[in-house]
């Protein structure tokens, strides 16, 4: 049964793939989380915002979600100001958390540059041997 149209080689369904799913992957840091040298700054991350979430929860009486809300606002550097520590106690834990935190953001930043970087490198050596 033929169609009259040549059949794409596998290379290019496989590119077109990439191409399709591509943007998924990358919101979601799918193409991260497959990479096992990356895991270990992405369990830090998300460490980090349990613990602050958690913190924040006992030590504020914040509910989880404005806990969570803070601790993201505050290691993004945006610090919109709404939600802010009341006791010293919090106010000393936020000043080391925010300092940790922002380094292990940052090495996290650093594993995606990594892992994007290699891919993006594999795609144009594909593309030259072909």
């Amino acid at each position: 049964m033929k169609t009259g149209k040549p059949l794409k080689p596998v290379e290019d369904e496989v590119e077109e793939e990439i191409r399709i799913i591509g943007p998924v992957q990358s919101l979601f840091l799918l193409d991260v989380l497959r990479d096992r040298d990356s895991r270990p700054a992405l369990f830090w991350a998300l460490s980090t915002l349990l613990v602050g979430t958690l913190f924040y929860h006992r030590a504020e009486g914040w509910s989880y979600l404005d806990a969570l809300y803070f601790c993201v606002v505050s290691l993004g550097t945006v610090g919109y100001g709404d939600l802010t520590p009341t006791t010293p106690v919090a106010r000393l834990f936020t000043i080391v958390y925010l300092i940790n935190g922002i380094v292990i953001l940052l090495a996290l930043f650093d594993r995606i540059r990594i892992v994007r970087s290699r891919r993006a490198k594999m795609l144009a050596a594909r593309r030259r041997q072909s």
